[in-house]
């Protein structure tokens, strides 16, 4: 073969491999689209809502040892019994309990103080799985509360500096490379365009991408057709890189969640949502 044979061929399969990661490129493109599209007839008649009603029972009934209800003893920020707008301003600090805290660990920490449930029952199950008809109560609590906030904007207080330390934690620990592949947060999520099979992943240090990463959460996840927190997303990523699952309404997922949902402050919360 001459060499200008052989410089035609490789020509030609550069083009066609190029025309194939272009095809590629299209098709996902396409498949997300028309993937949002149906996200958002979704969005109609989101199950979520059956598991936020349930969420409301639970919070209005005396339960626990103490026989007391959330309503009538359970802070979020606001003042006792007080919801509308609490999950957008959370995590915050809780002089009660001197930590941040997001809504779910709040919720855990006032289920344990106040109701006097034990956090290792509660830690046992936190998520709901696959093979679960009903989610825990936990889920349905925080489902409820989020919704309390629907059309609110996102508001983390970054003046206080108990706040403030625990988002600087938060973003020390995006940044932390380890694990079987060398993996941190922002290996995936540090820059923009990247992508794992058809899933677009956000750039969650800045605004936009952060907010793609906190709405919809809680959500109601169609591929196993269960209700799902912020707090199970976080632990689903430490799996995902291959790094021992972190304990449940730790102070670690708390940093993290702190980290994101203040980088979305400003953006309207759209409430509980659907996820893939």
């Amino acid at each position: 073969m001459t060499m200008k044979a052989v410089l035609a061929s490789t020509a030609l399969s550069l083009f066609v491999g190029v025309a194939a990661h272009a095809q590629e490129t299209i098709d996902h493109a396409k498949a997300h689209e028309e993937f949002e599209k149906f996200r958002a007839e979704m969005e109609d008649s989101n199950p979520a809502e059956l598991f936020a009603l349930k969420g409301q029972e639970l919070w209005h009934a005396k339960r626990g040892p103490k026989n007391v209800s959330l309503h009538e003893t359970c802070d979020l920020g606001l003042g006792i019994g007080k919801l509308e707008g609490a999950y957008v301003h959370m995590p915050r600090y809780f002089k009660d309990a001197d930590a941040v805290m997001d809504a779910e660990r709040r919720i855990v920490w006032c289920m344990v103080e106040k109701q006097g449930f034990k956090f290792e029952d509660i830690a046992k199950k936190p998520f709901m799985g696959a093979n679960d008809t009903q989610a825990p109560d936990i889920t349905n609590l925080v489902t409820y509360i989020a919704e309390k906030s629907r059309n609110m904007k996102f508001a983390v207080d970054l003046k206080d500096p108990k706040v403030r330390e625990i988002y600087e934690i938060g973003k020390e620990i995006v940044n932390y490379r380890a694990g079987p592949f060398d993996f941190a947060c922002n290996t995936c999520h540090g820059t923009d365009g990247r992508r794992i099979r058809m899933q677009n992943l956000p750039n969650l240090a800045k605004p936009e991408g952060a907010a793609k990463g906190v709405l919809g959460w809680p959500g109601y996840r169609m591929t196993g057709g269960v209700m799902l927190t912020h707090q199970w997303r976080m632990n689903d990523c430490f799996r995902q890189q291959r790094f021992p699952e972190p304990k449940y309404a730790s102070d670690l997922i708390t940093a993290l969640l702190t980290y994101m949902t203040a980088n979305a402050n400003g953006v309207v919360y759209k409430g509980p949502g659907i996820k893939r």
